[in-house]
């Protein structure tokens, strides 16, 4: 995969950030922590950043689906991975309404979609054509989806994107929602160390899909057309009859955020990860056992030379 060989984008040695007041730094900027592990790795590091300017910083636990009412009424400030394929109709509206402003991209380059550990293949033949998927749904079925196939679906406060493919291509599978992250990362391994059949929704980057070695299905390109219009594509009375739509990864704050916190706001703005130094840390976390805090501030004192300039050029 393609990403910058920088772990955080020095985009201020091109001047793009201009030194601010550092403003309310007697109240804490609240960034929100949502349910995996490489968002915590994430926003982690950027309010380590925000501290090392000054600032005081409070992780608040937030429904990525939900949150956004929380962040327009300023009980959540900062949101720092968003994913644009997976974002519920409620963003657009607080976008739309100025109660949110979107601060740039991220700079993780994502793919989503429906996916098997590679030995599934000698399972259903015909993989990874969606379409082998019609014929061989019962060996992927369990005592809770018989006659269907079980697919394994982000967990609920995600959206429900695996059963929304599975209805749109007319697929005999039920979507059977994951309770968490790390249960969909239990579900891998079971799966590679049985080598039992398993469909599942999943992404990148993550970890797991080097250490467990996941193929994506193949399905026609993702585009609003599907998504919105039942007569596009294979299945003319059902939508998202399509593959993800490519994702963007992007930052957003409450609408006050530069006006209360303006270095903050410029830290943030700047702020970009790469593919290269999330992933091993989210290994570092989900494989090891290492706390999240941990992982990020021994990056955070080896890598000082990566992350310290965008500080510094932000805060007066």
């Amino acid at each position: 995969m393609r990403a910058t060989t920088l772990g955080i984008v020095l985009s201020t040695a091109a001047g793009v950030a201009n030194a601010a007041e550092l403003g309310a730094t007697d109240e804490p900027i609240k960034l929100a922590i949502n349910e995996w592990t490489g968002q915590h790795i994430t926003t982690h590091i950027a309010g380590e950043m925000l501290k090392e300017a000054g600032y005081e910083v409070e992780y608040t636990t937030a429904g990525y689906m939900n949150m956004y009412q929380a962040m327009a009424d300023g009980e959540i400030h900062a949101a720092l991975e968003i994913w644009s394929s997976n974002v519920s109709d409620d963003y657009a509206k607080q976008l739309e309404a100025n109660t949110l402003t979107e601060i740039g991209d991220l700079g993780l380059e994502a793919k989503e979609g429906i996916a098997y550990p590679s030995h599934v293949a000698e399972l259903c033949p015909g993989l990874p054509a969606w379409e082998a998927l019609k014929d061989c749904a019962q060996q992927f079925a369990t005592a809770e989806t018989i006659p269907n196939g079980r697919l394994v679906d982000y967990p609920a406060d995600w959206g429900t994107p695996g059963a929304d493919r599975m209805s749109g291509f007319g697929l005999p599978f039920k979507a059977v929602p994951a309770g968490s992250e790390g249960a969909l990362i239990a579900e891998l391994r079971a799966s590679t160390e049985k080598q039992s059949p398993l469909l599942i929704t999943f992404w990148q980057p993550h970890w797991a899909m080097a250490a467990y070695d996941v193929e994506f299905v193949e399905l026609p390109e993702g585009n609003e057309q599907c998504f919105e219009d039942a007569s596009w594509g294979v299945n003319p009375n059902a939508t998202h009859d399509c593959d993800f739509a490519p994702t963007r990864i992007f930052k957003a704050t409450w609408a006050g955020f530069e006006d209360k916190w303006p270095a903050a706001y410029e830290i943030l703005s700047e702020f970009q990860l790469s593919v290269e130094v999330q992933q091993p840390l989210m290994g570092e976390v989900d494989v090891d056992g290492v706390a999240v805090e941990e992982v990020v501030a021994k990056w955070m004192a080896d890598n000082e030379d990566q992350w310290r300039p965008v500080v510094d050029a932000a805060t007066p």
